[in-house]
């Protein structure tokens, strides 16, 4: 058959099939350290893998009896690949078609977004071409533009009502459509996550995860949210698969092309659609796993291209709350340094969509964030007797400020409150968490000690006053 002639499997059976973990013999594994290396999960191993495996059936009970209109739109699937596994590739390709309704696919579209690899290029293509001709399209983009403005690309080829956006290193379950398409056809400015489960990158095996929502941190990293408010509302999303009406897509200004790589647009996409007008949702009845990669394909520096779209993110939507991405980062409000581009246009959108304030967003979509708008300054806390040298948290364990080389990242950021209390730490998430621990003068010990602040019930030894104004201020940004 086709996928003989790349060494790669079709059926239902062998290494893998439901899910269960795969293995290599001794002499395979030690094949399997390059490719795996490469790739970021084991790539010989997935060539071992059928194509066409089925995994397990994680949805709640109760979403197998539930019964669907005919007539729900049709779908444009589509996946985003940059130097993948071919093997990874199609299996998430033969998945979406063995489990998607015929009627209900439109089509898929592989975006190659500048990819190196030659068997992605030919080889690919003539597999699909025969394997699934008329249904799989290939969009090549001529230069490396990143998930986002790759994704983007994928819209504009796709012709179905209805456009899922995935990584192409998933497995869909069965029934994983019917409920997305159902719930986009009652109201179109619904954006739908199906809930994600877990592909070992060294085994294959498929994980349940539990059903949770989708929230993120100050520094607009994405996090699960556990346990959920309301399993259908997410204040955003992780990013690897989303559903969306085509059309209104495109009114609410799709992703932010302006943005580089990845990281962030996750999150403007959760934040934009609820002040838009829209909702965000994610349905245990629907399932996709997803292989979580050790290595991104991209670039090393993601942390620098995630910190720039989570400022463009700040300056557009979220009014004076900006100032707490900027205070996550440790980034002074005025010149931080990182040129985020020209965010006129987007501004001018969420103007022209009348959009709600961010201050609503946090009341009524995500209040279990933390909030810190007591700041008065914040920045690193040096010392001027030895150069470099900076107050860090210290293991956590320890509950003991140390000194340590500066370096400006988490552990080292400083915040002074109105109220004269000196945190030390990475700004806190939700109030499911955790929150940053508070510099304290316990009387007893010679050092200054980190405990959570609600404990500590004498405000004597949680009181900081600052005389030298001057010297404090060239250490700290003011937070506006």
């Amino acid at each position: 058959g086709l996928s003989k002639s790349l060494g790669l499997i079709e059926g239902y059976g062998g290494r893998g099939k439901g899910g269960l973990p795969a293995t290599l013999s001794p002499g395979e594994e030690e094949k399997a350290k390059g490719p795996h290396e490469k790739y970021g999960y084991n790539s010989y191993l997935s060539e071992k893998i059928s194509l066409d495996r089925t995994i397990p059936d994680y949805r709640p009970t109760k979403c197998k009896e539930l019964k669907y209109p005919k007539d729900l739109p049709q779908i444009s699937i589509i996946f985003i690949f940059v130097n993948e596994a071919l093997s990874v590739i199609l299996r998430s390709v033969h998945s979406a078609v063995n489990h998607t309704p015929a009627h209900l696919l439109k089509e898929i579209i592989l975006v190659d977004d500048n990819s190196d690899e030659e068997e992605l290029k030919a080889p690919l293509e003539e597999y699909v071409n025969k394997r699934y001709p008329g249904l799989v399209k290939v969009v090549r983009n001529r230069k490396r533009e990143g998930l986002i403005r790759a994704r983007i690309e994928g819209w504009k080829v796709a012709s179905g009502q209805i456009t899922g956006f995935f990584d192409a290193h998933v497995e869909f379950t069965a029934g994983w459509a019917e409920p997305v398409l159902s719930r986009i056809q009652e109201n179109r400015k619904r954006v739908i996550l199906p809930s994600i489960d877990n592909i070992k990158q060294d085994t294959f095996e498929v994980q349940r995860y539990e059903n949770s929502a989708h929230g993120y941190s100050w520094e607009l990293w994405c996090m699960y949210i556990s346990p959920p408010k309301d399993w259908w509302m997410t204040p955003a999303m992780i990013g690897c698969s989303f559903v969306v009406n085509r059309q209104f897509f495109g009114e609410i200004g799709l992703l932010d092309p302006g943005m580089d790589v990845y990281g962030g647009e996750n999150i403007e996409l959760g934040i934009k659609v609820w002040l838009c007008g829209g909702s965000m949702e994610v349905l245990p009845c629907s399932r996709v796993a997803h292989i979580e990669r050790k290595k991104k394909p991209y670039n090393n520096n993601i942390g620098f291209y995630t910190k720039r779209n989570a400022l463009r993110v700040a300056e557009v939507w979220m009014d004076d709350y900006k100032s707490h991405v900027y205070i996550a980062w440790n980034l002074p409000l005025e010149n931080p340094g990182i040129d985020i581009g020209d965010v006129s246009e987007r501004k001018a959108l969420r103007k022209n969509l009348r959009c709600k304030n961010f201050q609503w967003y946090l009341d009524h979509v995500y209040p279990e964030m933390r909030r810190y708008n007591n700041t008065v300054a914040y920045g690193e806390l040096r010392n001027n007797k030895v150069k470099d040298v900076c107050l860090d948290q210290g293991p956590q364990e320890n509950h003991t400020a140390i000194l340590y080389p500066c370096h400006g990242w988490g552990p080292q950021l400083a915040r002074y409150t109105k109220e004269g209390i000196l945190h030390l730490g990475a700004l806190g998430t939700t109030v499911l968490l955790p929150d940053t621990r508070c510099l304290v003068d316990n009387m007893k010990s010679r050092y200054p000690q980190l405990l959570d602040c609600d404990k500590v019930k004498s405000s004597l030894h949680k009181r900081w006053s600052f005389i030298q104004v001057r010297t404090f201020g060239a250490e700290l940004s003011t937070a506006g």
